[in-house]
């Protein structure tokens, strides 16, 4: 049992790395291999729309022909049992380096037949963790839930994953170490530091828990 989480914040020790690796000490406490890919570590682009992945009997078929940094990460997502992506959220929706991946790693097994059928070989669960500044009323309201859950349907469905994706949403967190040198005037530092205190450890154990069901379901 293998079990990948891929980290979409450019910070590899702060709220999206952390949650990623309590994920992975549950599926690590199940017997799982595990594994964290820090993306912002690696050169690489968003897909280039050469469709080699889609040509027929070409040698790239059902995989990306494009020859990076994410080369070896996308055969080791092809061998995994469980997949968690974790990402900061900046501007509505996950970091462009997640974008990125998300289709490299997705379109290869996208298949535009009517069903929009997938090549992936096998069933696996996938996970989503989310970090964000905004609190959990404000996300709703503005629209955030619906917007990541088109991406988190066809990440599910192209790995033809069991039950729905899980979601673990990790809101109104702490950003700096300072607040007093910057200009966010919209956070109350003091609610946000009693939040880190009490809150983000139960997002801790939610985290683990999952990475824990996750290597559970092999």
């Amino acid at each position: 049992m293998k079990v990948l989480a891929i980290n979409g914040s450019p910070r590899k020790n702060e709220n999206t790395a952390t949650l990623l690796n309590k994920a992975l000490e549950g599926a690590a406490s199940q017997g799982a291999k595990t594994e964290l890919i820090h993306l912002y570590d690696l050169n690489f682009k968003g897909c280039i729309s050469c469709f080699a992945c889609k040509l027929k009997d070409g040698k790239s078929y059902g995989k990306c022909a494009v020859k990076d940094d994410l080369t070896l990460i996308l055969e080791k997502i092809d061998n995994a049992d469980a997949i968690i992506l974790g990402s900061p959220i900046y501007f509505g929706n996950v970091t462009g380096e997640m974008r990125s991946f998300i289709e490299r790693m997705g379109f290869p097994y996208l298949v535009y037949d009517a069903n929009y059928s997938t090549l992936f070989k096998k069933e696996i669960p996938v996970g989503f963790i989310y970090t964000m500044n905004l609190d959990e009323k404000t996300m709703k309201e503005w629209g955030y839930v619906p917007v990541l859950k088109g991406t988190e349907d066809m990440v599910g469905r192209i790995f033809r994953a069991p039950e729905a994706p899980e979601v673990l949403y990790v809101t109104d967190t702490y950003q700096f170490k300072d607040y007093s040198k910057y200009v966010v005037t919209a956070f109350n530092e003091a609610h946000k530091a009693k939040r880190r205190k009490e809150e983000f450890p139960m997002d801790c154990v939610k985290a683990f828990e999952m990475g824990a069901r996750f290597a559970g379901k092999s």
